[in-house]
């Protein structure tokens, strides 16, 4: 399963770390749905019913739009199907965070998104699992391998690396933005600058709009798929979020104009290319959002869950 993650860049970050390439071969940087920059809050530590970064097509917003076309969305961690009926999504009795990859297709909430092809990519830096031991849980932070050049085929030692983007996100790289580059590269010759900052886990989902029966603003809400465990996490926990691992299974999962419903639903395959470290129970109070939640720890060092 798949129930805290953790997505601290800026609007801007985001939209440099998930840069794209076009049909055509450009490289271009997102642009936010109008308004949704301003929705989206980083944090630490965020749970279900909170908003995240979402990656999907601007097809779903604009029938006119190129077919390859990406825009970045804030929306709400917790499907709401577009056909309930109640006044008020929190009425919903059961969860839809999470989505298995082998019940899609028997599912309504799940099927009639996917026949659409409400397909959508969320954003992270990682995200939290816990792996129960005698008397206790002990958290983990998962996420992507770093390496120099953003790949995930090698593993790295790249926790300190972590920390100190944690614990220092006013010293990130901010070059581009502040040269202007900061969005998608539509100027004639311009290219945005190369991301070389923390690389975004890129987990698979499905996505639905909710409009309240009496009117009123419509809400989008996303699920994330899961699939059985890799090799290497089953000791924490026996399910993982649908990894999409590089810009290409990315691309296909999004484009559901050429890529269908069955060949997309190939792309939910166990993937090994995550890595991990224990951190601090602090994380277990989803109340709690600073660095220190996804920091490295000594497992045999215990933390308070709550802070004062």
């Amino acid at each position: 399963m798949c129930g805290r993650t953790a997505c601290t860049l800026a609007p801007d970050e985001v939209s440099r770390a998930c840069s794209y390439r076009s049909r055509g071969g450009q490289r271009r940087q997102p642009r936010w749905r109008d308004g949704d920059a301003d929705k989206y809050r980083p944090s630490y530590n965020k749970s279900p019913q909170s908003t995240s970064p979402v990656l999907l097509s601007q097809r779903h917003f604009d029938k006119d739009a190129p077919v390859d076309e990406c825009v970045l969305a804030s929306m709400r961690w917790g499907l709401v199907p577009a056909w309930f009926k109640e006044d008020d999504p929190r009425k919903m009795q059961y969860s839809t965070s999470n989505c298995r990859s082998e019940n899609i297709l028997e599912k309504k909430s799940y099927k009639s998104p996917l026949n659409k092809g409400q397909r959508c990519v969320i954003l992270a830096d990682g995200f939290y699992e816990w792996r129960r031991e005698e008397k206790s849980k002990q958290p983990f932070f998962i996420y992507f391998p770093q390496t120099p050049s953003g790949s995930s085929q090698e593993k790295t030692e790249d926790q300190d690396d972590l920390a100190t983007s944690a614990q220092s996100k006013e010293t990130s790289e901010r070059a581009c933005s502040a040269e202007g580059g900061a969005f998608d590269s539509t100027e004639e010759g311009e290219a945005p600058c190369e991301w070389t900052g923390w690389r975004l886990l890129t987990m698979a989902g499905l996505f639905d709009c909710w409009t309240p029966p009496g009117g009123g603003e419509a809400l989008y809400t996303y699920s994330v798929i899961t699939v059985n465990a890799s090799p290497n996490l089953q000791s924490i926990h026996d399910r993982m979020p649908a990894v999409l691992d590089g810009e290409e299974e990315v691309r296909r999962w999004l484009d559901f104009g050429e890529v269908k419903s069955p060949d997309a639903l190939k792309l939910l395959q166990t993937k090994n290319s995550l890595t991990f470290h224990p951190v601090s129970s602090l994380v277990n109070n989803s109340r709690n959002n600073s660095a220190e939640c996804l920091q490295p720890v000594d497992p045999g060092c215990k933390k308070p869950a709550v802070r004062g």
